[in-house]
């Protein structure tokens, strides 16, 4: 009996350790992920799309290879569909996601176009809805309606109060990687790989796709200030981003450390409109609208990951 007792405490530190950890890391990949908006449309004023991408998965790689490098973490042996469906997880939720939402940005006003990208919290709580069983499923029900009402008054409160203000694609393609980043959101935790070693082929991949895009439309390699730019983008919130979240994910789950994700919205678009973009008053209730269902949605599943 007192052997039992013991072994309580050091079962919950190390329980509260991982939990510490895991909120370290998904606080490291948010401070990363709020710049990304701003840094981006900063390139994007002067370079295509398909370069910045090439800068941002080369930057990205190159943090993948030195992480892959320094572990001494040995793979173990996969069957082949679980080596596919590794690598379908790391496609979509980097290449997806990444190349999805610089199209978003160089297509609509960045602001709206990050709030939209940013209901991938709302769609892993509809997935949790279908999927799992959780206590309050009104409650999340509910908070994402009143996400996606806010991601439509951002859409309708754009110029002129009419819809649509930005390119069509770019709408389409800011859902698009919103869903990509749901996917691996909800499937990182699930697969055995380490996020290295998922990371990485994604990553190349992505290089070599944005290189022939790049020789498509014409390649002109960005020096000085916009080439660094270019390649923090891939280190930082691309990158150790990625890196950060995944293992975050790996660590905890997606109950306390999603609360900490739905800040992520809240400062980058803080940080946009201390550059000078701006929403009109229909899309500031939509953005208010969006992060507070993204707020309770986090909430609540923290909570439900408390009760258990």
């Amino acid at each position: 009996m007192v052997k039992h007792r013991d072994r309580a405490p050091c079962l919950f530190f190390r329980h509260g350790s991982g939990s510490i950890s895991a909120l370290v890391f998904a606080a490291g990949a948010v401070a990363l992920w709020s710049t990304n908006a701003l840094v981006g449309k900063s390139l994007l004023a002067s370079h295509p799309v398909s370069q910045v991408q090439f800068l941002q998965f080369t930057g990205a790689a190159l943090v993948f290879a030195a992480i892959r490098l320094r572990s001494r973490e040995r793979a173990a042996p996969v069957s082949a569909g679980a080596a596919l469906v590794s690598l379908a997880v790391g496609f979509i939720g980097l290449v997806g996601t990444m190349v999805l939402q610089y199209i978003a940005f160089a297509s609509m006003p960045v602001i709206e176009a990050n709030l939209v990208a940013y209901t991938w919290p709302l769609m892993v709580a509809a997935a949790v809805i279908t999927l799992d069983n959780p206590r309050r499923p009104a409650l999340l029900g509910l908070a994402a309606v009143v996400g996606f009402i806010g991601v439509a008054l951002v859409i309708s409160g754009g110029r002129n109060q009419s819809w649509l203000q930005g390119d069509f694609v770019g709408y389409v393609a800011a859902f698009g990687s919103a869903l990509c980043m749901a996917f691996y959101s909800i499937m990182v935790g699930r697969v055995a790989t380490s996020p290295d070693r998922l990371l990485l082929p994604s990553s190349l991949i992505g290089v070599a796709l944005t290189f022939l895009w790049c020789v498509r439309d014409g390649f002109a390699w960005p020096v000085g200030t916009d080439l660094v730019f270019g390649l923090y983008l891939g280190a930082g919130p691309m990158g150790l981003g990625y890196y950060f979240w995944s293992r975050a994910l790996k660590l905890e789950g997606s109950g306390k450390v999603a609360v900490v994700a739905y800040l992520t919205p809240i400062a980058s678009t803080l940080l946009l409109s201390l550059s000078g973009e701006r929403l009109t008053m229909t899309a500031i209730v939509g953005a208010v609208l969006v992060i507070g269902s993204c707020v309770a949605v986090g909430v609540e599943r923290s909570e439900a990951e408390n009760h258990v």
